[in-house]
Formats: C-alpha cells, sequence, structure tokens
C-alpha cells in the first residue's frame, strides 16, 4: 500500500485528500494514517493540511523496491522488480531469474555487490548507498549474432539518462563505457545464452558512480561520479532511482528503434554524436597486434570504423580500443 501511496503522491503536486485515498486503495482512515506514517519514518517528507490532504515535498535518496516503483513510468521495462540490498551480482542473479522463467523486461537492483563484474571478469567496485548497480533481462526474437550491440543502445540509454538527469555532457566511449569530463563514471555488461540460432536470454548489467567523494590513487585519474561533476557546477545530488527510472525509459525509446531492423542503422547517427572516440587518435589492442588510427565513428552493425595510419579503413568488432586524452592514454 505504501508503495500506491507514493504513486498517487508522486503523480499530483496538489494535496491529496485522505478520502481520496481511501476510495482509490479501498481501505481506512486509519490505514492511510499509519502508511504516511511509516513513509515519513523512512525519510519521505509528506505534508498534511487540515481539510487539504497530504502533499509529497521531498524524497530520500533511496533504491529500495517501493521507491523505484513509484517512480516507474516506463510501458514494460521494470514492471517487474527484484531489489536486493547487497548481492554478489546484479548479472549473475538476473541469469538465475532467467532460468527460472521470469518475463521479458524484469529489472533486478541491488544497493551494494560482493562480485561485481566488468567486461574480460574485472571487478566493479560497488559499496552501500553510493551506486546504481542494475540489469535489464531481455528475450528478444533476434539473430544471436545482433545481441552484443544491445550494450551500444544501452550505452545511449545511459549517457542520455545522465544528461537530461543532471546536465552533465555524459559521453561513450566504445563499445561500453560512459565518461564525463574523460574519466569513467559507467560500466557496461552484456551476456547472452543462445542456441546457434535463437536468443534463449540477453542480460544487461550497468553499474554507475552516482555519490562517490573520492577513488583510491590507482582509480582517481580514470574514475569519477556523477556527485564530483555536478559539483563542479554547483549542482544538487540526484535521486538515483529517478536517475534510474530516467534510463529505463530512454532504453525502451532506444530498444524499440533497434529491434525494427536488428541493427543500429537508426541509431547510428546519435550514438556517434555522443561518441568521445570519434574523430580521435586512438590506439587499437587487438589479439593480431596493435596498431594507432583515427576513429571516424560506428556503423550499423556496431563496429568501431578506424582509419589506419596507412589510410586504410578496418572494423574494429572486438578488443580494447583507448583514446588520447581518456584513461590517462596520451
Amino acid at each position: 500500500m505504501k508503495t500506491k501511496i507514493l504513486q498517487i503522491l508522486r503523480q499530483s503536486e496538489a494535496y491529496i485528500s485522505g478520502q481520496e485515498l481511501c476510495e482509490k486503495l479501498g481501505v481506512s482512515r486509519t490505514a492511510v494514517w499509519k502508511a504516511i506514517k511509516q513513509l515519513r519514518e523512512q525519510g519521505y517528507k509528506i505534508e498534511a493540511a487540515q481539510n487539504r490532504g497530504y502533499r509529497l515535498s521531498a524524497v530520500p535518496d533511496v533504491l529500495s523496491k517501493q521507491e523505484i516503483v513509484s517512480c516507474m513510468h516506463t510501458k514494460w521495462l521494470g514492471h517487474k522488480v527484484f531489489y536486493y540490498d547487497e548481492i554478489d551480482s546484479t548479472n549473475t542473479e538476473t541469469k538465475r531469474k532467467a532460468e527460472e522463467g521470469e518475463p521479458h523486461g524484469t529489472l533486478v537492483v541491488a544497493d551494494m555487490q560482493s562480485a561485481g563484474r566488468g567486461r574480460r571478469g574485472r571487478d566493479w567496485s560497488s559499496p552501500h548507498h553510493q551506486g546504481i548497480f542494475f540489469t535489464i533481462l531481455l528475450r528478444p526474437k533476434i539473430e544471436p549474432v545482433n545481441a552484443p550491440m544491445l550494450t551500444l543502445v544501452m550505452a545511449m540509454a545511459v549517457a542520455r539518462g545522465i544528461s537530461e538527469s543532471t546536465g552533465l555532457k555524459a559521453q561513450i566511449k566504445w563499445p561500453n563505457d560512459i565518461v564525463i569530463n574523460g574519466k569513467k563514471v559507467v560500466g557496461i555488461l552484456t551476456e547472452m545464452s543462445a542456441q546457434i540460432d535463437y536468443v534463449n536470454h540477453v542480460v544487461i548489467g550497468t553499474g554507475i558512480n552516482v555519490h562517490q567523494s573520492s577513488f583510491p590513487e590507482e582509480l582517481a585519474q580514470k574514475a569519477t561520479s556523477i556527485d564530483i561533476e555536478n559539483e563542479k557546477l554547483g549542482g544538487a545530488k540526484i535521486s538515483r532511482a529517478q536517475l534510474l527510472e530516467k534510463i529505463l525509459e530512454q532504453f525502451e525509446i532506444y530498444y524499440e528503434k533497434y529491434i525494427k531492423t536488428q541493427d543500429l542503422s537508426g541509431l547510428m547517427e546519435e550514438y556517434n554524436q555522443e561518441l568521445v572516440n570519434k574523430n580521435r587518435k586512438v590506439r587499437v589492442l587487438d589479439p593480431l597486434g596493435e596498431f594507432e588510427g583515427q576513429a571516424l565513428g560506428i556503423n550499423a552493425h556496431g563496429s568501431l570504423l578506424v582509419e589506419k595510419d596507412s589510410g586504410e579503413t578496418v572494423e574494429i568488432s572486438s578488443g580494447e580500443v583507448s583514446v588520447r586524452g581518456i584513461y590517462g592514454y596520451v
């Protein structure tokens, strides 16, 4: 009931009478009063005025299921939410949920991960109350070869969600990082279960540095947080739940464009506008040998086009790409 009350209060800037809440929820005034009292104890600021009712004036920065669900305005994504105060990995848990038959669009969120992972098995630090760690479960009817492009779809959604929520210029470092002012603020990890010609499911995990005020010395030159960058502009702290909801809204928009063609032809132009690599000198750490060149942007399949110093243009679909001036590569 508390979640329903929050949803109703969020939808109105005006006061909502206790009687109206009772009628919408089918409960007594005493039940409404008790729920309001519990919400206040959780940090929600709910004003009460005689003959007018209740109004939500401020919310705490929490990632509870109650808060996430009450923020949700998506059409299909995140309509089923699993929230954990602490978990090994949201990707690992979402894969478990997939095997148990949970539906397309299921969302798994954690306040803290004890075994978070980035690409190539790298650790992703995730202390309590600092970041957003979430994974979405998709069951797309696509060819398995097209699934890796979903990483780029999520990157677009995260970059746009951060930019619209904060005013910060969030950019994409191909293929799966989001950077602000040249430092990493987001990592994305996509994993798939598939047959030769059929996708069982795809999970896309995202970790966002939000409230961290500092980083260990070995990361300080490469990593940042939304709060650190926001403070430089005099911006206020943001709500993690509301940022998450904004990202999910954006993902729905981009995903639906992607699924029509099963490629990035409808998103390529916008992606390249946000690509920090574009027209920059890059170093490609290819297993067959390193080389340098200039990044030209992505193609419709999500590969990075790099013009070598020799003038030859090659498509990069795997490996590591470093960009001059990003993450200490100079």
